[in-house]
């Protein structure tokens, strides 16, 4: 029997090591909880605000019932939605598609080739590239010598959730172990039968929750849309002409120096928080782990 075993613990540690270690533990603590407090303090300021300036707007003013107004008099935001969610729908639709194939190639297709290295190493460079960039891109592309459009502003939006689904969906098919996909093969399934019915199902909630997170980080994109399609003071369906949208009415109001144009761009500020926030909140939903 070892000798060391029949000391008691108390007598074995090095007390002075001990308390050092637990010294720097407290201080780390409490510059932790330092740290999350001075957050958290200005992320309740800001929200705090925002919910006192954005409900004085939605109790005071016909938000969801009138069209942005001129200076000076009373208005709401009603084609600033519509535009917004004709957009930013249209841009996942085209989006979220492509982003998915390019992910599930990548994760079950690429095999190391060069076309899967350059794709993923293409994909990073635009996952983290100014959205004003790609914004500038589709102008060039579609606006310059046209006319800005909701068609440009859904093509820029779209290239931003590309970059997100592709990320999402690679990492949640690599998560899937490879007992499913060698038990699938020994049943004589083939490639895109696993594929489909097998990889995809087991991360069907993280597919879902990547497409999500990708929607609500474009709801809120001003800079693509300053470059493709504007704005509008009018209530329009027509995608092939400038379309009001929430990002540039808040972008334009906030500065403008009418108060009331003030109150609805706190408002259309409160309305896209909440979006996002909803978004989330769905995707933690979808994405949580089943018992």
């Amino acid at each position: 029997m070892n000798s060391t075993n029949s000391v008691p613990f108390d007598q074995r540690m090095n007390k002075s090591l001990y308390s050092r270690r637990k010294a720097f533990n407290i201080i780390g603590l409490i510059f932790a909880m330092c740290a999350m407090a001075f957050g958290l303090f200005w992320l309740g300021w800001i929200l705090f605000d925002l919910l006192r300036k954005g409900m004085e707007a939605m109790i005071t003013m016909p938000i969801f019932t009138a069209d942005t107004p001129p200076p000076g008099t009373i208005g709401g935001l009603r084609n600033a939605i519509v535009g917004s969610v004709m957009i930013a729908g249209t841009g996942l639709l085209i989006g979220a598609p492509v982003g998915l194939l390019a992910g599930i190639y990548l994760a079950e297709f690429s095999q190391g080739s060069w076309l899967g290295k350059a794709t993923r190493f293409i994909n990073d460079i635009l996952l983290s590239a100014p959205s004003i960039v790609i914004g500038l891109f589709i102008f060039s592309l579609m606006v310059s010598n046209r006319s800005f459009s909701g068609w440009a502003g859904a093509v820029a939006l779209s290239l931003i959730i590309i970059t997100v689904v592709v990320r999402s969906t690679e990492t949640m098919l690599n998560l899937v172990p490879n007992q499913l996909r060698e038990a699938s093969y020994a049943l004589g399934a083939p490639k895109w039968k696993v594929v489909t019915s097998v990889t995809m199902q087991a991360a069907k909630s993280g597919l879902i929750t990547g497409v999500l997170l990708g929607f609500a980080r474009i709801t809120g994109e001003t800079a693509p849309l300053l470059f493709t399609a504007l704005n509008n003071r009018f209530f329009s369906w027509d995608m092939s002409s400038a379309m009001a949208n929430l990002p540039m009415t808040i972008y334009q109001f906030a500065a403008a120096p009418d108060d009331t144009q003030n109150m609805l761009a706190w408002a259309g500020a409160l309305i896209v928080t909440f979006s996002v926030l909803g978004l989330n909140i769905i995707a933690r939903v979808v994405g949580r782990d089943k018992k």
